[in-house]
């Protein structure tokens, strides 16, 4: 077991429950968006803002952005803490990448429910 200072997870299994629910949200969503693209292959912007109008859909969304940043972070966390073992450095690199996942999702809900 990790008990260093750079340990933000709860416990292996959490991790591991983590990747595997957000593993079936982003497979979900991406059966979906591949489906519905299918079945429209005229598209045009009208389809596509109703679609993205109706509650249902940004519920969806938003749960597929939170799983995505969740599935990332679990990912990179292990990554950075089985390949930088200079704590220094596996913090700084671990801090860039909350930001970087934070940012992103602020900007995929800001996206989602702007005006």
């Amino acid at each position: 077991m990790v008990t260093n200072v750079t340990n933000f997870s709860r416990s292996g299994v959490s991790d591991w429950l983590i990747q595997r629910v957000s593993a079936v949200v982003l497979a979900l969503y991406t059966l979906f968006m591949v489906g519905y693209l299918l079945l429209h292959p005229n598209l045009d912007y009208f389809t596509w803002n109703g679609l993205f109008s109706q509650l249902w859909m940004r519920l969806f969304s938003l749960l597929a952005f939170i799983s995505l940043a969740a599935h990332a972070w679990v990912g990179m966390w292990t990554v950075c803490t089985d390949y930088l073992h200079a704590t220094g450095i596996r913090v700084a690199v671990q801090a860039v990448i909350i930001l970087a996942i934070f940012v992103f999702l602020v900007w995929g809900i800001q996206v989602l429910w702007g005006a």
